[in-house]
């Protein structure tokens, strides 16, 4: 059969426009319908039923079942026609495709169920109907993420409410690299959901993920910094706690730029703006510049961090920012008063710029000191 007799039947079932989808089936005839029903489009290798699912169209996917396609039939991504109604809360397909037999808990690409499909959005109908017919709330994906980590990182209160209701221990999980739905809620500022998991779930206070990183560390240097209260109120949780690397928090906001976590860490909460990281001794001065935080550098020159501290190799800020090629950087701390000193092996970080940006930085503030 013709390819191109196909590409009306996408867009009509895309609309919704069922008496002209069954009208054009019919043209094609009787012979046609087996090609038809089992016919996969694009890249995606979706099957009209999946265009229907995803755009609402129950009438039509009542249709396309009745002709002869599978509710179970999925794509290159294995993703089944109900990842797509959950996924864009159709709710009447969600409760046909169940009601034909749809399995609750189809794994597509990634082993993400339907319930975590309709966990990235907020309607609660969706999800209560994925419930009543069994979805599993502790099922991981490939990455050890359960539908209550996604729904925690959507930030939907309702959502983290229903899915404990229906089952109390959905808290208890972590991802393959130790990162529990707290941590996933601190990340993303997730204020009401964090609160809720705080006064109803039993996480340990600083419990760390795989790198060492708590949720404290991850609200300050994302900067939430109402969150990071919350975990400190409520919690207990340390700001001065070491990951793996040996980071604080005060370096790890430094390394993301966010200054006024930077003010909250060190005007609240006392911490030592001077503190040294890993091996290396990096402060977080040294780490801004690496970064290029030209306003972080600022920020903290006004915090009272020392800028001519060293690491262990006896580089400066000035070298950080110039390995980094961070022009603006360079020039502000030029600025501040740093010089073009050598470190302990002889390098200047003059000797580092590589990118022309870099080279005037260091020209311009050497022919101003002539």
């Amino acid at each position: 059969m013709d390819e191109s007799a196909f590409k009306p039947l996408v867009k009509l079932t895309q609309e919704g426009d069922l008496a002209s989808l069954q009208s054009c089936i019919h043209s094609l005839g009787q012979g046609s319908v087996p090609a038809v029903i089992n016919k996969h489009f694009g890249r995606s290798g979706d099957t009209l039923m999946h265009y229907a699912a995803r755009h609402g169209h129950l009438d039509a996917v009542k249709y396309l079942h009745e002709l002869g396609v599978h509710v179970e039939v999925y794509n290159n991504d294995y993703k089944r026609p109900l990842h797509e109604a959950a996924s864009m809360e159709r709710l009447d397909c969600v409760k046909y495709l169940l009601h034909e037999g749809a399995k609750v808990d189809s794994l597509k690409k990634a082993d993400w169920t339907p319930l975590m499909m309709a966990c990235t959005r907020r309607t609660l109908s969706v999800i209560q109907e994925l419930l009543l017919h069994g979805a599993d709330v502790t099922l991981k994906n490939k990455d050890g993420w359960s539908a209550f980590h996604i729904a925690c990182r959507e930030g939907s209160a309702a959502v983290v409410l229903l899915l404990l209701q229906h089952s109390e221990t959905a808290w208890a999980t972590e991802s393959k690299t130790g990162r529990t739905p707290l941590h996933t809620a601190a990340l993303h500022g997730c204020e009401d959901v964090v609160q809720i998991l705080l006064e109803r779930c039993e996480y340990r206070p600083d419990q760390a993920d795989s790198c060492g990183v708590t949720p404290f560390m991850d609200a300050v240097r994302n900067g939430h910094i109402s969150v990071a209260r919350r975990l400190l109120e409520k919690h207990k949780a340390c700001p001065t706690a070491v990951d793996r690397l040996g980071a604080r928090p005060v370096h790890q906001v430094a390394v993301t730029g966010q200054n006024d976590a930077l003010v909250f860490l060190v005007k609240e909460l006392r911490v030592d703006v001077n503190e040294r990281a890993t091996d290396l001794q990096l402060t977080a001065l040294l780490y801004a510049a690496k970064e290029g935080h030209s306003s972080t550098i600022r920020t903290l020159e006004e915090l009272g961090a020392d800028l001519h501290v060293q690491d262990a190799k006896g580089r400066t800020a000035l070298h950080m920012a110039s390995i980094g090629q961070h022009a603006e950087a360079v020039s502000v701390l030029l600025e501040l008063g740093l010089k073009n000193c050598p470190d302990s092996s002889g390098t200047t970080p003059q000797q580092l710029a590589i990118k022309p940006a870099v080279i005037q930085a260091f020209q311009s503030a050497l022919s101003l000191t002539t």
